[in-house]
């Protein structure tokens, strides 16, 4: 089998204003650096209702539908802002998750990534901040166990922000496990390593300046061996490339070749308990040229685990 792409043009109309580092040249600087890649190139889908509805209340996805301008940008907060494109866009961004997650428990391909914008680690149930509307992976992992009957699925999380949105989402289902390093202090706030939910949660922060040794030192002696543990049937990664050394929202310095290591032990994890089966959603990155290098290193473990 092999590795599905998973985007839509309509990622792109998700226009945030002028200087805006979530900005629509970040999936282009992706979809470039995959251009060569031997890749099953699927078009996402809208995300069922239904599949929204898993995650968030209703009055959260009625709200985020009722803030769509007609014209210009509405701002929820300083930091996430909608265009005219970006609700369809948000629709596209966990509807790819909810296809990626189909696509590789239906043994169509096996794994795959879905390259979209926005993000959506920072979404909580019922507030959307930090670039982000609907929480992807989490609803990914919430589809997986309900309609595939799946009893066990772990979201790792490598995004040098904390995944709140998803913490908040996951933390009281125990067949969910959630790992995430993140550097900290840093926004939002969250992540601390006492944040267990109901012993589901893995917070590893990390302090600014960790680097390629320290931080495969913790991938190997605290996130693994607890992914190993719970046993996963799938894995599915918030694949966030703004822990990078050349980013500008951030002080961790890894390097590109750290995303390719890190891609390489996960699917160890799912080689040894779930067939191999992986589903990894884009979440940050802002350097242009770190974020395409990294998600092409990342995504080259993918194509050469799924031949």
């Amino acid at each position: 089998m092999t590795t599905a792409l998973i985007s839509h043009d309509d990622c792109a109309n998700h226009v945030t204003p002028p200087g805006h580092p979530e900005q629509v040249a970040r999936l282009d600087a992706v979809l470039n650096a995959l251009e060569g890649f031997d890749l099953l190139r699927v078009k996402a889908p809208l995300a069922a209702e239904d599949d929204l509805l898993r995650a968030h209340p209703k009055a959260h996805v009625d709200a985020i539908r009722a803030a769509a301008p007609d014209e210009g940008w509405r701002s929820l907060d300083a930091d996430t802002h909608m265009s005219v494109g970006t609700l369809k866009a948000a629709y596209r961004a966990a509807g790819a998750a909810v296809r990626a997650v189909d696509m590789v428990l239906g043994g169509e391909v096996d794994n795959a990534f879905a390259a979209v914008r926005p993000p959506g680690h920072h979404a909580e149930r019922q507030t959307a901040m930090g670039f982000c509307f609907f929480g992807n992976v989490a609803i990914a992992a919430k589809h997986a166990l309900d309609h595939h009957g799946l009893e066990r699925v772990a979201i790792v999380d490598f995004d040098v922000h904390h995944g709140n949105g998803t913490q908040d989402l996951v933390e009281d289902d125990p067949r969910i496990l959630f790992c995430s390093t993140h550097q900290s202090p840093l926004y939002p706030g969250t992540g601390a390593a006492h944040e267990v939910g109901v012993d589901n949660v893995l917070n590893v922060p990390l302090p600014a300046g960790t680097g390629s040794k320290a931080f495969r030192d913790v991938i190997e002696r605290v996130v693994l061996p607890r992914l190993d543990a719970f046993s996963p049937q799938l894995v599915i990664i918030s694949a966030g490339f703004d822990a990078h050394m050349d980013d500008p929202l951030a002080g961790m310095n890894l390097t590109t070749e750290d995303f390719g290591w890190v891609t390489e032990r996960l699917c160890d994890v799912a080689d040894a308990h779930c067939e191999g089966r992986v589903v990894s959603s884009l979440e940050g990155g802002y350097d242009l040229a770190a974020l395409g290098a990294s998600a092409a290193a990342h995504v080259k473990v993918l194509e050469e685990r799924g031949r």
